[in-house]
């Protein structure tokens, strides 16, 4: 199931006001922004990030399952994400090279998050947001991957927007991520008025 941005929202906003909560809320955030795969989400390091004049974040993603030889990709988050990540580093502190770091009696590890550490992520806060047990049981770790991409074509984006946000190099591979996708291409067209 893609975790669309209405659904990212309730799992961010339950996140409880501590360092694992602030830590969660830039992750899923990020994760959406950029359309992380989770192997992706737990490499990114410190070092990776640039904040932006504007408010948002331009962040390095350097190797991924696409990109075995890591010639990288360059990915542009929210403001809002940005913020999230802004607070997460603020408590976190800059010595930290993993971008996203495990915490242990209050205090961050300098060491990466499995990836399958996203998908209980994903889970674990739906859960908390008060999902439905159906939908958490189809939520995956790479449902923040899924919903962005949809959510892109929902918002007018067309395929090659979609695919370099992304980081896809194939069409047919992107079909398959907004093949259950809730678009309607006679909404809001000139052909609807006809």
């Amino acid at each position: 199931l893609g975790l669309n941005k209405s659904m990212l929202n309730l799992l961010i906003e339950c996140q409880p006001k501590t360092p694992w909560g602030l830590r969660n809320a830039a992750m899923l955030s990020i994760g959406y922004d950029l359309l992380n795969r989770r192997s992706e989400l737990v490499a990114l390091n410190t070092s990776d990030v640039h904040f932006e004049q504007s408010g948002t974040a331009r962040i390095i993603i350097r190797r991924s399952k696409s990109d075995q030889y890591g010639s990288g990709r360059v990915a542009f988050t929210s403001r809002n994400s940005a913020d999230l990540l802004r607070s997460w580093l603020d408590w976190r502190g800059p010595e930290i090279e993993p971008l996203f770091c495990g915490i242990y009696r209050s205090k961050p590890l300098n060491r990466s998050l499995e990836a399958s550490f996203v998908k209980r992520l994903i889970k674990q806060s739906a859960k908390l947001a008060g999902l439905p047990e159906m939908t958490i049981a189809t939520l995956s770790g790479h449902s923040l991957r899924v919903g962005a991409a949809q959510d892109l074509l929902t918002m007018g984006h067309d395929t090659s927007a979609i695919m370099r946000a992304g980081g896809w190099k194939s069409v047919n591979i992107l079909a398959r991520y907004l093949e259950y996708s809730n678009y309607n291409v006679w909404e809001n067209s000139a052909a609807s008025n006809n």
